[in-house]
């Protein structure tokens, strides 16, 4: 868990999702869904969700999440979470 402040948790950017909203990490309040994570995001970073977060993979404390329309609203960050957007990484 990282050491966001009360009634807060930590995002992580990785890749062309730190490229598209600029920074590595930001704290956001917390509880929130990952449907209220997603329209937070979509509104601070118009276009987000469709050019970056829809072939991310997703994170909370370094265990994958499953957060498939069925699981967003159910799905809540809590206090001190750290969330990760990890976008796809290609090698060659």
């Amino acid at each position: 868990m990282s050491d966001a402040p009360v009634h807060q948790f930590t995002i992580l950017y990785f890749a062309s999702a730190a490229t598209y909203t600029q920074k590595p990490s930001e704290k956001l309040s917390a509880p929130m869904t990952f449907a209220g994570l997603y329209q937070h995001l979509e509104e601070d970073y118009p276009g987000i969700g469709e050019k970056v977060l829809t072939s991310c993979l997703f994170t909370i404390n370094l265990d994958y999440v499953d957060v498939h329309e069925d699981k967003m609203k159910t799905t809540v960050i809590k206090e001190g979470d750290e969330v990760a957007i990890i976008p796809p990484v290609s090698s060659g």
